[in-house]
């Protein structure tokens, strides 16, 4: 039987439905769309792909069977659904920069670079590596987003959750615990009781943006804000902190920058993040590789951002530049 549209079945899917057999390839697949129009339109492009050889033959490996094996092995679903719903029926031999590119202007249209390289060009290396495919695979440009870093001076930070802890105590903890571990929002709020040892001054970060668990080093002026948590920490199994990501998170942070003062009003939770990183380059006098070394980023590019939030010792030399004087001369200025 040729490729035909069914149409929707009441109850069961509101989408159009292309069935049949076409150069020996059969499908039975969703349009997902619900009009029979936009539907005439994918099985158009269906059979079109088919005649260029883009659908799998029977027993070849197709991305789908390589997305499964890769989120079997890893257990990292992240952003794989709309990919295998797009791709999934593409041999591994049909996934070219080309259609990658595509894919990531037809699923994310109005996108960044930096979200669209998080979305589709991230996931689908990742699935390709995992099953031996080792293409180079080239990001869009400008991925790596804006190399622009805002940061609290000390004084701003501590304002900002000294207000904070006027409001909200566990509030006011939660963002001391970003502030001075560098983890970021969501890592903060699936941490649970189990994984904090005060008594070591470290917690364990199962679930990381990058996929990569690690140990975070607590300092003793965070381990003073956590040991008075309002609700304590003989919770087994509870999250440490009480929070959701959600508009009301959002709201109290937007209380207490109000009423910390407007020179905060930069701020932001990821702001946290990138304070906890100057000033371990500032103030703890880690260069790039050891900020690296705090298993907070994956590649030195990521850290090279915070090179400019301090003069580099080449720099400083500028203290030895001869000046004949000047600064006694300023001094007799009145």
């Amino acid at each position: 039987m040729p490729l035909e549209l069914k149409p929707p079945r009441p109850g069961k899917s509101p989408y159009w439905t292309v069935r049949g057999t076409h150069l020996g390839i059969k499908l039975d697949r969703s349009t997902k769309a619900t009009d029979r129009t936009t539907a005439a339109k994918v099985l158009k492009l269906w059979k079109s792909e088919i005649e260029r050889g883009l659908f799998a033959a029977k027993g070849e490996v197709t991305f789908l069977d390589a997305a499964v094996n890769y989120m079997a092995a890893t257990g990292n679903e992240h952003h794989m659904e709309p990919l295998v719903e797009r791709l999934g029926h593409y041999p591994l031999s049909a996934i070219t920069q080309q259609l990658i590119d595509e894919t990531a202007i037809a699923l994310k249209p109005d996108a960044s670079p930096a979200t669209r390289n998080r979305w589709i060009y991230t996931p689908v290396s990742a699935v390709l590596k995992h099953a031996g495919h080792t293409t180079a695979l080239r990001r869009p440009k400008g991925w790596r987003g804006s190399p622009r870093v805002d940061w609290m001076r000390p004084d701003q930070a501590f304002r900002l959750i000294d207000e904070a802890r006027a409001q909200d105590p566990e509030f006011a903890i939660l963002l001391s615990f970003l502030l001075y571990t560098g983890a970021r929002l969501g890592e903060a709020l699936k941490l649970k009781v189990d994984r904090v040892a005060l008594d070591e001054a470290s917690c364990y970060i199962e679930t990381s943006k990058n996929g990569d668990p690690y140990t975070a080093y607590l300092p003793p002026a965070l381990v003073a804000a956590m040991a008075n948590h309002p609700r304590g920490w003989d919770r087994s199994g509870e999250k440490a902190f009480r929070f959701t990501k959600c508009g009301r998170l959002y709201t109290i942070l937007g209380r207490a920058k109000m009423a910390a003062g407007s020179d905060l009003d930069f701020v932001t939770f990821h702001t946290f993040r990138h304070t906890w990183a100057t000033w371990m380059r500032r103030y703890g006098k880690l260069d790039t590789r050891g900020l690296l070394g705090t298993e907070r980023w994956r590649d030195a590019a990521s850290v090279r951002r915070y090179e400019h939030v301090d003069a580099t010792e080449e720099a400083r030399r500028a203290d030895h530049l001869p000046t004949q004087g000047v600064e006694n001369a300023w001094k007799t200025v009145k």
